[in-house]
Formats: C-alpha cells, sequence, structure tokens
C-alpha cells in the first residue's frame, strides 16, 4: 500500500426543515443530530466530531431558532476520523482598494476638523458681536 495520507475534504450545504417538525424546544439538539448523520450517511464512518465553530454557530440564537441550512466542510482522515467544521468562503480584495480607502478616512477626519474650527470661530463672533449690541 502507499505511505501518502488519504484525507478526503468535501463542502455540502446541509438543510434542516425537518427539524422544524419537532417541538420547539428540542430543535437545535435535532439539527446537531442531523448533523452527525448526515456526516456519517456521506463519509462512511462513525467517528464524527463537530468543530467547536460550527456547534457555536449552530447555537448561536438559542435552543428554539436553529439556522434553516448551512454550509460545511466535511474532512476525513485516513483513521476515518470525521471532523465537520464551518464552511468559510474567503474573499480576497486587492490591497490597494483598502489602502485607498482608508487614506481618504483620514483625509475626511482632517477636513471636518478644519470645518469645525471655522464654527468655532463663527461662533466666538457671534457672541461677541451680540456682547457688542447689548452693550450699546
Amino acid at each position: 500500500m502507499s505511505n501518502v495520507e488519504e484525507t478526503i475534504a468535501r463542502i455540502y450545504t446541509i438543510n434542516f426543515s425537518k427539524a422544524w417538525l419537532t417541538p420547539r424546544h428540542k430543535r437545535t439538539d435535532r439539527v446537531v443530530n442531523m448533523i452527525k448523520e448526515f456526516a456519517i450517511k456521506h463519509m462512511k464512518s462513525s467517528q464524527i466530531k463537530i468543530d467547536q465553530d460550527l456547534n457555536r454557530y449552530v447555537w448561536q440564537k438559542g435552543k428554539t431558532n436553529p439556522p434553516r441550512k448551512v454550509r460545511v466542510r466535511i474532512v476525513k482522515d485516513e483513521d476515518d476520523q470525521v471532523i465537520v467544521s464551518l464552511y468559510e468562503d474567503i474573499i480576497n480584495e486587492p490591497m490597494s482598494t483598502s489602502s485607498t480607502k482608508e487614506d481618504s478616512t483620514v483625509l475626511d477626519t482632517e477636513s471636518s476638523n478644519t470645518n469645525d474650527n471655522s464654527s468655532i470661530k463663527d461662533i466666538k463672533n457671534d457672541n461677541t458681536k451680540s456682547k457688542e449690541n447689548n452693550k450699546k
């Protein structure tokens, strides 16, 4: 046999519509069981572990309001250990666009500071004029 590690990684979207057939106070428990059942069925292994981030995502809204569906990444090791984790789609934006946005916000705050100073001067001038009018 070969010495190369055999890991299988797949991405699935799991629909939890059947969880709404269970009583309201058991829905999130049912969703966790559905994730395990799905992984057993598709990866042909009984050793299933749910990642902590996925578990927190499922339990985020409490026991009665789990998500309707979730996108997961299922990885099977060579030891038939299956890890189900939350799939995170990473979007890489060019660095130049983000730096120009930061520069423009810095310029905006600087210009707003000069406007604030001029408005303060206007208020002081108005106050001195009103005092002069009161003296007359």
